[in-house]
């Protein structure tokens, strides 16, 4: 088995550490306070892109687009523009409609904190907001490049992508899905946008070919191994540790990896789908070291 994330890079956490500070202080300028009426609905949208988390996208991100030379600040503007996406998604997901959940990265869900029509509203905003930003020529100077980030994540995030993948969330409480079936949905909830992730750094690059595909390869693989050590954490973990509620799969009787699988089995199955991962970066020729220590965290992660 691949060495664990200790043995790997025990500095991936100072990595990890800056790549959040630099894009959060790039959502801190495009998501500006204010006095006006509408201040409510800044502060819900501050309160969910700026409440912490992992930054794993932006992760992805900014390392794909070092390897192809991008400029950093186009990276962080296209980090930016995916973390409102996926925070958009959290808020909408955590509404009582849906999981009502309580908790997102230890402080109270939007919802909760505000009230659920500010939530929608927030969550609404962020999403426009993502486009806003990658269409404007300071992520990129080359129109096409702006509209095949678009075009790309607007598939990621959309029926096809993360918001199909949700669709089969909620369905799943309802029937039973075999193992074929609950991948494809977790490679459309999670997947899609973490491969999002790393093709934005090669379209930023103006990279096509076999080092896109690998990055895809590497972000679908990476992207259901994530999903699987959160299904094995909502049962194991502790809600101080994760920073949300735990068991709820259970409760609501989802379908997940280790409902099919078992935990066994299901940390048996992260465990190869990061081993593909780490494989599918081989052709980038040991510039892939960021990558590969990210792949190990998920392994390895607790929260």
């Amino acid at each position: 088995m691949t060495p664990s994330l200790r043995d790997a890079d025990p500095g991936l956490q100072n990595e990890m550490g800056s790549v959040s500070e630099a894009v959060n202080k790039t959502i801190g300028l495009l998501l500006p306070k204010t006095d006006l009426a509408e201040m409510r609905l800044f502060e819900a949208m501050r309160h969910s892109t700026l409440g912490g988390g992992k930054r794993l996208r932006p992760f992805l991100v900014m390392h794909s687009a070092a390897l192809f030379n991008v400029d950093p600040a186009r990276a962080r503007r296209v980090s930016a523009a995916l973390e409102f996406i996926h925070c958009y998604s959290l808020i909408h997901d955590d509404l009582p409609a849906m999981d009502n959940a309580a908790l997102r990265r230890g402080k109270p869900t939007v919802h909760r904190q505000f009230d659920e029509a500010t939530a929608i509203l927030a969550g609404d905003a962020l999403l426009t907001l993502a486009f806003e930003v990658l269409s404007e020529p300071e992520t990129h100077e080359d129109p096409h490049v702006r509209c095949e980030l678009i075009k790309t994540l607007a598939v990621s995030a959309g029926s096809q992508g993360m918001v199909g993948g949700q669709m089969l969330d909620l369905i799943a409480e309802e029937e039973e899905f075999d193992l074929g079936t609950i991948s494809r949905m977790q490679r459309m909830k999670t997947g899609k946008l973490m491969a999002f992730a790393c093709e934005a750094g090669a379209i930023l690059g103006k990279t096509d070919g076999p080092h896109r595909k690998a990055l895809c390869n590497y972000a679908f693989d990476l992207g259901l191994a994530f999903q699987v050590t959160d299904d094995i954490l909502d049962v194991e973990a502790d809600p101080q540790d994760t920073g949300k509620d735990t068991k709820k799969d259970k409760q609501a009787g989802k379908a997940t990896f280790v409902s099919a699988m078992g935990k066994k089995q299901a940390k048996e199955r992260a465990e190869m789908l990061v081993e593909q991962a780490i494989k599918h970066l081989r052709i980038f020729d040991g510039r892939e070291k960021h990558l590969v220590d990210l792949a190990l965290y998920v392994l390895e992660r607790r929260a």
